[in-house]
């Protein structure tokens, strides 16, 4: 569906790439470090000995019910019970995702809706085949809003299209996704369901029960707009958080004048974690999410394999955009966002790479372990006073680190 990973791996990745500092980094401070890795140990030592002794004592008389709720879906439902809802869900799952979701879509990537926002700047990189800007805007009692350019070189749209719709092959290189399945399709309109699995580190896992459409529309432009959803085969399991607001969505289009196609995104989606501490893990991780996906992309495109089954997808029922629509506004959009990535001199992943190992910080060690301590505050879910000022403190230290970074390569 080519939404995963804008926040989840953004964490995984963040705090990956703050542990891998601690072994490069051969003059920090060892005694500050290891200090606080101790007090940061006990606390997992007291968190999962805690879950442990809840576990046990509830062992004895959740046993039988355990046992059936691993049976995924259809065993929770007679057969009786199911095919009524199916059937009933048969007729709604059409006004599920509509043309007013497209055209709200087309308006976020055209940036109508936007006039009187003050969006920021969260990252802008490239290297030789890959070119990436991301900004963001918090409305007010709402879920942040991402709008995301990525161009990829000597790529075609179609590929692009397959790639980002196959969640099979999404498994072998998106880590975080540990399981997808296809719970309906609407051959009508080309509407298609699924639920999905991810997994990140100390969190617990969350549940994507969404609907999705794809649209063709001129010059073989694409557009794909993805939202929450009920399903009666998705039933809640308290292993799982279910995430409860999804909006996502992406055309693909060419690149005007030369061998190159670009995805734009808008996304926004509640998953349970701090604003603040996801909005800094995206700005950290995300440009090695989306290197690790041009990977991926280009092992793709030399298989040149097909879609993965199931062999009706909302790729095989893609449907035409209305007339009227897309305007003149989309092209000029295209044409003036490719060209805006490709006339800036950016940093690539491995010049600011180099910048790390020439001139390693003592304090790398502890914001990746402020970071980590943040993550298991937000995992606990702690709403006490002081579980509210320490993620404070967390933030506050990595927002000057991140300041005092910029100023340094400024000079």
């Amino acid at each position: 569906m080519g939404f995963f990973g804008f926040n989840g791996f953004s964490l995984y990745s963040s705090l990956k790439s703050s542990m891998d500092f601690w072994f490069l980094n051969d003059r920090m401070n060892f005694c500050y470090g290891w200090a606080t890795l101790f007090v940061l140990l006990c606390i997992i030592l007291f968190l999962f000995s805690s879950r442990l002794l809840r576990f046990f004592s509830s062992s004895s008389s959740s046993s039988s019910s355990s046992s059936s709720s691993r049976r995924h879906n259809v065993s929770s439902f007679s057969p009786a019970a199911s095919a009524t809802e199916i059937a009933s869900s048969n007729s709604r799952i059409s006004e599920i995702v509509s043309v007013a979701d497209l055209k709200f879509l087309i308006e976020n990537l055209d940036e109508k809706l936007s006039e009187n926002e003050k969006w920021e700047n969260v990252t802008n990189k490239r290297n030789n085949l890959l070119a990436y800007t991301a900004k963001c805007f918090k409305p007010k009692d709402a879920p942040i809003k991402y709008l995301s350019l990525t161009v990829f070189e000597n790529c075609t749209i179609e590929v692009l299209r397959d790639f980002y719709m196959d969640n099979e092959y999404r498994k072998q290189w998106d880590k975080t996704v540990v399981e997808h399945e296809q719970l309906q399709v609407d051959r009508t309109n080309g509407t298609e369901i699924g639920c999905t699995i991810k997994k990140f580190p100390l969190l617990t896992p969350r549940e994507y029960v969404l609907a999705w459409r794809l649209w063709e529309g001129k010059d073989k432009t694409f557009y794909c707009f993805i939202k929450e959803c009920e399903h009666p085969l998705a039933v809640r399991q308290r292993k799982f958080v279910r995430v409860k607001f999804f909006r996502s969505g992406w055309r693909i289009s060419k690149v005007p004048g030369r061998n190159a196609c670009q995805i734009k995104m808008f996304h926004q989606e509640d998953a349970g974690l701090n604003l603040e501490m996801a909005k800094l893990a995206f700005s950290r991780g995300i440009w090695s999410y989306v290197c690790k996906m041009n990977d991926a992309l280009r092992r793709y495109s030399v298989k040149s394999h097909p879609l993965i089954c199931p062999a009706v997808t909302a790729v095989s029922l893609i449907q035409k955009v209305p007339p009227g629509l897309e305007t003149m506004n989309t092209v000029e959009d295209t044409q003036a966002t490719s060209t805006s990535i490709a006339s800036q001199g950016l940093d690539t992943g491995e010049a600011k790479e180099k910048k790390f190992l020439r001139r390693p910080s003592k304090k790398i060690v502890a914001n990746g372990l402020l970071l980590l301590g943040g993550v298991i505050f937000l995992s606990r879910g702690h709403s006490s006073l002081g579980a509210k000022v320490a993620l404070a403190y967390i933030l506050t230290k990595l927002r000057k680190h991140d300041a005092l970074s910029g100023q340094e390569r400024e000079r």
